[in-house]
């Protein structure tokens, strides 16, 4: 329905923009945030520069990778290099909280309205900011899972306690091989419960998440629904930004919002009734708290 050749990318001033913005959220029915990347890059779980190197200088010096995320798909000699690796990345993006706090704040703004979240991001900020567990969908997994490698079962696993033990024993950027995760079923490698092909296990929780998502937007249908776009790119975009450009498009009342620090943009045939915002979207949400 949408081509990329008739995206706008501008629909007005800053200030107009978070005027416009803020009576959006007051007068909506309901709010649908739709959640990237870059909402946690606000927060401060960036994957370069001084955060990396003080993590993982040692990875960086011997094999000459200068960001986590390009570390993630290093092809390690062993899986206890591998773990070593993984371990301290879950660790750091999973079990310590953000450096600043976007998710809270966000939490402060739409608590008292009629909300769900969608999310591609896995690394748990939602839920310990405080947000409903019962009013978000995480589509892609979480860091803090794991699951068979097979996958033998859609089942996944809490890793914490593992993770923690890998970090705590590591030793010249190795675990110990007894420490190697595998599943409790079959006996197979297990690896992290993140949607990268096929093997990706959907659990119940999984399933009960996107159900509920399904009955929040068609019990909502026809009313005057605010899709709030936050930090969305375009890895991914048939998950919620094309999505929301479609039942905003469906619906007359609804009103659609992008807030990308670089790519924020919207398509002609909704612009008249969406907010594009080329900034951060943590000063965004504290804009509109202010």
């Amino acid at each position: 329905m949408f081509s990329r050749m008739s995206m706008i990318r501008s629909t007005g001033s800053y200030s107009y923009n978070i005027k416009r913005l803020k009576e959006e959220l007051e007068s909506a029915d309901a709010v649908v945030v739709g959640a990237g990347a870059g909402l946690s890059t606000s927060a401060g779980f960036v994957y370069s520069g001084e955060r990396f190197q003080k993590y993982f200088s040692d990875f960086a010096a011997k094999y000459g990778f200068r960001d986590m995320y390009s570390g993630g798909f290093y092809p390690f000699s062993s899986p206890e290099e591998h773990w070593a690796y993984w371990s301290r990345y879950i660790f750091i993006n999973r079990y310590m909280d953000a450096p600043k706090p976007v998710y809270e704040d966000l939490l402060a703004l739409i608590k008292d309205k009629d909300y769900f979240v969608i999310t591609t991001n896995v690394d748990h900020c939602f839920q310990k900011a405080g947000i409903d567990k019962g009013r978000l969908f995480y589509t892609q997994g979480d860091y803090g899972l794991f699951q068979c490698s097979a996958p033998c079962c859609q089942e996944t696993f809490d890793n914490e306690a593992a993770v923690r033990q890998m970090l705590e024993q590591q030793k010249d950027m190795r675990i110990p091989s007894e420490l190697l995760p595998v599943c409790p079923h079959c006996g197979r490698p297990a690896v992290m419960n993140l949607r990268a092909d096929e093997t990706f296990a959907e659990d119940e929780g999984w399933h009960r998440a996107a159900e509920r998502y399904g009955d929040f937007l068609r019990t909502r249908q026809g009313r005057r629904i605010l899709f709030l776009e936050l930090g969305v790119g375009y890895n991914t975009p048939v998950i919620i930004k094309y999505p929301f450009w479609q039942m905003t498009a469906e619906n007359p009342r609804a009103v659609y919002a992008c807030v990308n620090y670089r790519d924020a943009c919207t398509v002609n045939e909704i612009a008249e009734r969406s907010i594009v915002i080329n900034a951060d979207a943590g000063e965004v949400i504290r804009a509109l708290l202010d």
